[in-house]
């Protein structure tokens, strides 16, 4: 097997790797667990993301008519009392109804179980935060995720290009360059649309750290990009950027994403002027 060869599977071997790593982190991952109620372990899995305009369907398999379930949630991030609902029993299964919020919206939610007098609360830690968004096609989601990881593939191929002679160096990083272009300036705009009602909520307009990663990675390769073209420790600056985008994909996915204010659409809605 050739040197290109093994670096392209050592490429797509790290790929792999930072795909299932995001997809197991972040706040957007469901929260799961069990617990115990008389004697007997109930498993759950609650979701923290939501899209579309549907509420959310909070549930949880006990297998025992005798457990009821309450449903308490809060707006996050307010001063709101907790409400409760009761959650229906139907084939084993517990369930109850958190309402739509508008996107970025975000609520607190946990599970009180009974069994004549034991009581458990789930998860026992600290509720749960659900953030609610638009629902975002999917001819942009799918092209989204495959570009951007196919980008996170060439940089690797293109900084692990350091341990060998070069010669396909200028056209890797101009692959990368390109598929982060794409994917995180065109299509990531498109994506936060659809879920958030805004092209760009990163530095100057905000803090959401996934177009801020975007726009450091790209960069960071524009940077190694005009230094591979002038020939200037050309394969140090490609394995630096392909350092720095590696570094930006450990940062779990939705890390200080957009989130509603609250009190100010309270105040909106208390100074609209009521209909005559």
């Amino acid at each position: 097997m050739n040197r290109a060869k093994l670096l392209w599977m050592l490429s797509f071997a790290l790929t792999l790797l930072i795909a299932f790593y995001q997809r197991v982190t972040g706040p957007s991952y469901p929260v799961s667990g069990s617990c115990t109620l008389g004697g007997v372990a109930i498993p759950f899995k609650f979701d923290r993301s939501h899209g579309g305009d549907s509420d959310v369907s909070i549930s949880i398999r006990t297998n025992d008519d005798q457990i009821r379930g309450v449903l308490d949630w809060r707006r996050f991030k307010t001063a709101d009392s907790w409400r409760s609902e009761s959650m229906l029993l139907h084939d084993g299964v517990l369930s109850a109804m958190l309402p739509h919020q508008l996107p970025a919206g975000k609520l607190q939610y946990r599970v009180r179980l009974t069994k004549g007098e034991l009581t458990e609360t789930v998860p026992a830690a600290e509720p749960v935060t659900i953030r609610f968004k638009g629902a975002v096609p999917m001819w942009i989601l799918i092209p989204h995720v495959i570009i951007m990881f196919s980008a996170m593939l060439f940089s690797s191929r293109t900084g692990l290009e350091f341990f060998n002679s070069g010669p396909n160096l200028k056209k890797l990083a101009s692959w990368t360059v390109g598929l982060l272009f794409l994917g995180g300036l065109l299509l990531g705009p498109a994506m936060q649309w659809h879920a958030f009602n805004a092209w760009w909520t990163g530095w100057p307009f905000g803090t959401d750290l996934t177009d801020n990663k975007t726009a450091v990675a790209l960069a960071g390769w524009l940077v190694a990009l005009m230094a591979i073209h002038r020939r200037r420790h050309s394969r140090a600056w490609a394995l630096g950027a392909s350092l720095v985008l590696l570094l930006v994909y450990l940062i779990p996915h939705s890390m200080l994403g957009s989130e509603l204010d609250y009190t100010t659409q309270d105040q909106q809605q208390t100074v609209q002027p009521k209909p005559e």
